[in-house]
């Protein structure tokens, strides 16, 4: 709670009235974006309104249940956008690169929901160690130094995408879930989960980081000073 309202007013990411959607994967990481903004709407300052958004990709075997039982336990509005995106990616295309694609196409479909909703604003579960490891990424793959911003405004939708989880560590969002077991967490049906190359770059970023104690803090306090993509 402490680490999400410190980023959501470093960087000025809600104002009075804003109405913010959710991208809620089932995954540890949006659900713990969820219930960080609920609970944190109880004592906020400024008011808003949140509800969540599922890209169902259609994977075979996907149970959304939970999810539509947990929003509904907690007021939150879910819209449910089913897909054919696995099918679209990988078997009609069988693409070599399919994260790239699939996280372009999910975008497109978040954002046209939230217009549809009514919402100006969309949450995403990015935490510490996203903005790390993209940083890697794109200086080890692309030659280039960046990161994904903290805050986003998309003028084509008239949209403002927001990272509230910034200061946020993995270890903690995995702490979290442990100690509420009842959160209806959802396992990825992905092939490639757990084979890509951001998870290429975790791993070297954590057997550094034994070697280098602090080295993934000094590496995003360096994004800061610098002030890379609006950090």
């Amino acid at each position: 709670m402490s680490q999400g309202r410190k980023a959501v007013e470093d960087y000025d990411m809600i104002g009075e009235g804003d109405r913010i959607a959710v991208g809620l994967s089932g995954g540890k990481d949006s659900l713990t974006l969820l219930c960080m903004l609920l609970n944190m709407k109880l004592f906020y300052p400024k008011s808003y309104e949140v509800a969540a958004i599922t890209v169902d990709m259609g994977f075979d075997g996907t149970d959304l249940r939970p999810l539509i039982e947990f929003c509904e336990s907690r007021g939150v509005e879910l819209k449910i956008i089913h897909t054919q995106l696995a099918d679209l990616i990988f078997n009609q295309r069988k693409e070599s690169n399919p994260c790239s694609l699939c996280a372009r196409m999910r975008r497109g479909i978040l954002h046209d929901a939230v217009n549809e909703l009514g919402y100006n604003k969309i949450a995403l579960g990015h935490h510490f160690d996203d903005t790390v490891e993209t940083f890697m990424l794109n200086l080890f793959n692309e030659g280039r130094i960046g990161s994904f911003s903290p805050v986003t405004y998309l003028s084509r939708k008239n949209i403002t995408m927001i990272r509230p989880l910034i200061y946020t560590h993995e270890k903690d969002i995995a702490y979290f879930m442990r100690k509420n077991p009842d959160l209806p967490l959802i396992k990825s049906l992905c092939p490639e989960d757990k084979h890509t190359e951001r998870e290429n770059i975790k791993q070297l970023l954590d057997k550094l980081e034994r070697g280098n104690k602090g080295l993934k803090h000094r590496i995003f306090t360096a994004i800061q000073k610098s002030g890379i993509d609006g950090y």
